[in-house]
């Protein structure tokens, strides 16, 4: 049977070769990480995004004993970013610092250069955060119901801003109208100091925001805040109620954060990055500057954020298309 002695020898030659490369692997992921993270950022610094990505990697660093260095890699709603990570090495030395946009690029994006579910891998939920609707301080309403009713006796004749068309905030609004039965006119600005702009300044009349961009205005009274669109309340603003009990009980959106690796990566690498995030996060530190920027912790196994990521794909994929929203 020289066939079966050929391809006999043949396994064992591959075997052989196979076993040090296997071994070495194994010896990489026991030994990580052996030198610094690269922590793939899809904003500018300075952002919101940005400003709770650092924290969360000072506090890695620290727990690692190796730099996890933020690289910052803005454009075309986090898809360079996460097109550059999903080509990355799968080793663990290089992280996507990814947000709720990924969830939404699916279904906003007809040709993508990469595909979530196939091409990454769940490290953690990290942080979110809550979105605030959020009125002109001159519009004569001043809750969640009074807002409804009003909207519903000028309809169409609202405008609310958005930091970008397809953008969380965008949406947010959208799902909020839809769910209402309540039409108004959308205007996409580039970026949420804009459109808040706007919004005080009364060319607008309502949207709604991430809590950390919109606390200065709420604060000094230029910005009625109506709810949060969180499940709780947020400790920043401690007075105004979510949406769920203002008048739509179970309504939840926020601009959620997470981190992502290249698929393959070792198991026993990412559950070393996890459980560096998990540290990171019960971190009194890292707790009080996330609050202070309107953030709030979560956390999650890796295989409790691959299903959150699921849910949440299919989720908006709906909402999309319900929008007519496209971005290519």
């Amino acid at each position: 049977m020289p066939n079966r002695r050929t391809w006999l020898a043949a396994s064992l030659a591959t075997l052989a070769t196979l076993g040090p490369w296997t071994a070495g692997a194994a010896q990489a992921a026991s030994d990580f990480p052996a030198h610094p993270i690269r922590l793939v950022v899809p904003f500018p610094a300075g952002g919101p995004t940005d400003l709770v990505s650092r924290v969360i990697a000072k506090q890695m660093s620290e727990s690692f004993g190796q730099q996890v260095m933020v690289d910052n890699r803005p454009g075309a709603n986090g898809n360079i970013a996460a097109e550059m990570v999903a080509k990355a090495p799968a080793d663990g030395y290089t992280v996507l610092y990814n947000t709720s946009s990924i969830a939404l690029s699916p279904a906003l994006y007809r040709k993508l250069a990469y595909d979530v579910r196939r091409d990454f891998a769940p490290v953690a939920l990290t942080a979110v955060v809550p979105l605030v609707l959020e009125v002109n301080a001159q519009l004569p309403v001043n809750n969640v119901k009074e807002f409804i009713q009003y909207a519903k006796a000028h309809p169409g004749k609202l405008t609310y801003s958005s930091a970008g068309n397809g953008n969380v905030t965008h949406l947010a609004a959208f799902l909020f109208l839809q769910a209402n039965g309540l039409s108004a006119v959308h205007a996409p600005y580039k970026g949420s100091a804009p459109a808040l702009n706007d919004l005080v300044g009364g060319q607008v009349q309502f949207m709604t925001d991430t809590i950390n961009s919109s606390l200065p205005f709420i604060r000094d009274k230029r910005l009625k805040a109506l709810a949060v669109t969180s499940s709780a309340r947020s400790s920043q603003l401690p007075e105004v109620p979510t949406v769920g009990e203002a008048a739509m009980p179970g309504f939840e959106v926020g601009a959620w954060q997470g981190m992502l690796v290249p698929a393959h990566t070792p198991a026993e690498v990412v559950q070393r990055l996890n459980a560096a995030v998990m540290k990171a996060l019960a971190s009194p530190e890292l707790r009080a500057s996330l609050a202070a920027q309107g953030a709030e912790p979560l956390g999650s196994t890796p295989e409790a954020y691959g299903k959150y990521l699921s849910r949440e794909i299919e989720r908006w994929h709906k909402v999309v298309k319900d929008s007519g929203v496209t971005l290519d």
